[in-house]
């Protein structure tokens, strides 16, 4: 079963037409996405009290300071919008990960137009909007990206395993224990290995002081660390050695033919031409086949809803 993640959305991004020009953004992902977790949304502009349509508001660089103005009326939104940006994070609750309007001035994490005061471009400005900005601060150790950034293949695919295995972490945090966490942990390691042999190997060492702590403290210790080990694409050959370390579990059940073309197939994923998702698939098989109860656990071979892999991803791999 797969946990259902709190995740927070711009809510121009097809669930209200609040752009400022009257419009809705539809994303095939989103879209997708919808389905598969618990939704809350916002729109911070319509949220101080601009209507839609409206004229369009700009980050300013104003005499050292950062200002959001809405030109058409000479309007400064700046303390207002810092106001209910607080407000609402303040009183957000949990949350597994955030969907924001790519380069929205409030919204915005990333490519940012901001302004000096003769109208041009400010090249040095930091980039975020106002609200995307205060997300990223508050909320570093979660999964936040944009619709457009989502668009690529290894961005998304690591955008969904972070926010997947972080809902599961929400689940332990309801009902925590030293056994529970082993569990957990367990279930990712094949995961975790994929990502990061390292960040593995120090979770470990968290684990094994389970029973020796309070359990909040370990907890505590464990998650920004867990949620760091799953913030960058893994690279092709820590997948290369999950895939063989799981072969491991089948080497006297299977004939010589079939081990020698998974390992073909290891062959063809590390040379670009095949997928990872046909040796994870010829794995898949065979632990349904043996019945092999410590694989069939493993996170990493469904690490989200399957029904969230466009079928366009087929034939993309990891990062070389």
């Amino acid at each position: 079963m797969q946990p259902v993640p709190r995740v927070l959305f711009s809510r121009c991004l097809g669930f209200e037409a609040c752009r400022y020009n009257g419009e809705i953004i539809r994303d095939d992902f989103v879209e997708r996405l919808k389905g598969f977790v618990q939704p809350v949304t916002v729109c911070p502009e319509v949220e101080i009290g601009l209507g839609v349509p409206r004229p369009p508001i700009k980050i300013v660089y104003l005499e050292g300071e950062i200002r959001l103005i809405q030109p058409a009326t000479g309007l400064d939104l700046t303390a207002r919008m810092q106001e209910f940006v607080n407000s609402f994070l303040d009183r957000l609750g949990a949350v597994d990960g955030f969907v924001l309007k790519s380069r929205s001035p409030s919204c915005g994490t990333r490519d940012v137009k901001a302004y000096n005061e003769e109208g041009n471009i400010y090249p040095a400005f930091t980039r975020r909007g106002f609200f995307g900005g205060a997300v990223l601060t508050r909320f570093g150790n979660l999964p936040v990206e944009d619709e457009g950034r989502l668009r690529n293949f290894l961005i998304r695919e690591s955008f969904l395993c972070r926010l997947f295995a972080l809902a599961r972490f929400r689940q332990l945090r309801a009902e925590p224990s030293p056994g529970a966490l082993v569990e957990f942990h367990t279930r990712h390691k094949l995961l975790l290995l994929a990502f990061s042999p390292d960040g593995l190997r120090q979770l470990g060492r968290i684990v094994a002081d389970a029973g020796r702590r309070p359990v909040p403290a370990v907890l505590t210790e464990y998650e920004p660390v867990f949620s760091r080990t799953l913030s960058r694409p893994p690279k092709y050959t820590n997948a290369i050695n999950v895939l063989l370390h799981a072969l491991g579990y089948f080497k006297e059940k299977l004939s010589s033919g079939e081990k020698a073309f998974f390992l073909d197939t290891i062959d063809a994923f590390r040379r670009g031409r095949l997928p990872l998702s046909v040796p994870v698939s010829l794995l898949r098989s065979w632990i349904v086949r043996f019945g092999e109860p410590y694989l069939e656990k493993q996170v990493f071979f469904q690490p989200y809803p399957e029904a969230l892999a466009d079928i366009a991803d087929s034939g993309k791999g990891r990062d070389r």
